[in-house]
């Protein structure tokens, strides 16, 4: 286990600290969250990933509102990760869901006698299990407003770091060392097809800074494109359109939070609509779908390593727009102040939404990393991403998309930082029945 950092303030809130602090007294922010470096690369015997390959871009809708067929294996030479036209895979099963232990409600603790003697008084009991306790004291029951009612601390908002793990899927969100809150949302699910075959969905979703309640529209969108697009896979529609409209229906739902009383636009005249960007992933049916709208990524790593890692989305921004351009390229790009400024999302004063989806059918078992602009401005490059995936990431998603959010958050930490990890598995070619 490595030692926490000694830091002299607290990265949140600046607050000086002393030798031993474990948590801010001003804020209560959780200082064991601060990564140490790790001495060793997270990526073990990984291996370096091979040189990226170009995969084309992904189509549009038409006036139909209907994206384009599915990308077969003679639809993209020269892009797979062997440098070989992809081939169809064999049938695989995936893993059911886990199905999460429902939480204990919490019980009254009873308060201790202010006119006992503390060293004659019996030792208080422990707290019932599922009792809500501070994060500095360890003793004191947490009130409703997020402070320990024996030290006074506040405490995390549950916000501030949440994971979750399926069988064949894990997300894990962070704060950050520099944000006051968490402003990306995650959700992720299992789904059946109609013939009974298991699918898999992840969505990562980025508010934006400058919206008002960003927060609330990442968590809104999150929410709303899983729902539908599980609800459309088990009636059986096809996953690339369950992608478009589950953007849709998430962008409907961060609209819906534009819908304030005259009296509260009035107090705020000058804020934007509540926005976020999306990006997301499902494998069902032998396919690997993605959909995006805005500058959240997601990444293909082979688990051989043996041929390239692939970018599968493009960003929508002003740095994307002037390499597409050619007016200048990627590095002098991003490295521009104006390279983050996003040219889609979803939100009411949004520009006319175009979801982006593609779909793909990868020759070999890997895993597909979907995240925020928290982890990738820290792994940019195909190559740097691969390397920050551990080797083993298909059978361990969630201990993978730990050692990523650690990448973004040694690295500086400087955003909310939001990554989900899904393993494609890939039947051998060539495996027949016994």
């Amino acid at each position: 286990m490595s030692q926490m950092p000694q830091l002299s303030a607290c990265p949140s809130c600046e607050e000086p600290l002393e030798s031993g602090d474990l948590f801010c007294g001003a804020c209560g922010y959780d200082l064991s969250a601060v990564p140490a470096r790790p001495a060793t690369s997270p990526n073990g015997a990984a291996g370096t990933a091979g040189r990226p390959s170009e995969w084309p871009v992904a189509p549009e809708v038409d006036s139909t509102d209907t994206p384009a067929p599915t990308h077969l294996p003679t639809d993209l030479p020269g892009t797979d990760s062997a440098g070989t036209e992809l081939t169809e895979p064999d049938e695989y099963p995936l893993p059911a869901p886990a199905t999460p232990a429902a939480p204990a409600a919490p019980a009254a603790t009873p308060v201790p006698d202010a006119t006992a003697d503390p060293r004659t008084a019996a030792p208080e009991p422990a707290p019932p299990a599922g009792t809500a306790l501070c994060v500095a004291c360890r003793s004191g029951r947490v009130d409703p407003d997020g402070y320990c009612e024996n030290c006074g601390h506040a405490q995390p908002r549950e916000r501030d770091h949440m994971e979750q793990e399926l069988d064949a899927v894990a997300a894990v969100s962070d704060r950050g060392l520099r944000h006051h809150r968490n402003e990306d949302a995650f959700a992720i699910s299992a789904a059946a097809l109609p013939d009974g075959s298991p699918a898999v969905v992840a969505i990562v979703c980025d508010g934006v800074s400058s919206a008002t309640r960003p927060d609330e529209a990442s968590l809104a969108a999150s929410r709303a494109a899983d729902e539908s697009l599980r609800a459309a896979l088990e009636r059986g529609t096809h996953p690339q359109q369950a992608m478009h409209d589950a953007i849709l229906a998430a962008a409907d739902a961060v609209n819906t939070l534009a819908d304030e009383p005259p009296a509260a636009r009035e107090h705020s005249p000058h804020q934007n609509a509540p926005a976020c960007t999306l990006v997301g992933a499902v494998v069902a049916g032998g396919l690997l779908v993605i959909g995006w709208v805005g500058d959240s990524r997601a990444y293909w790593v082979p688990d051989d390593r043996t041929g390239p890692a692939v970018r599968l989305t493009e960003d929508d921004s002003w740095a994307a727009q002037m390499v597409a351009a050619g007016l200048m390229n990627e590095a002098e790009a991003y490295a521009d102040e104006r390279a983050h400024a996003i040219t889609g999302w979803l939100g009411a004063d949004a520009y006319e939404l175009e979801p982006h989806t593609a779909s793909f059918k990868p020759d070999r078992a890997g895993v597909v990393v979907v995240c925020t602009d928290g982890l990738w401005n820290y792994a940019e490059a195909v190559e740097e991403m691969a390397r920050a995936v551990p080797a083993d990431a298909a059978a361990r998603p969630l201990h993978s998309a730990q050692v990523l959010v650690g990448h973004a958050l040694d690295g500086g930490g400087h955003d909310n930082v939001t990554v989900a990890v899904v393993p494609f598995p890939c039947a051998p070619q060539g495996a027949g029945s016994a």
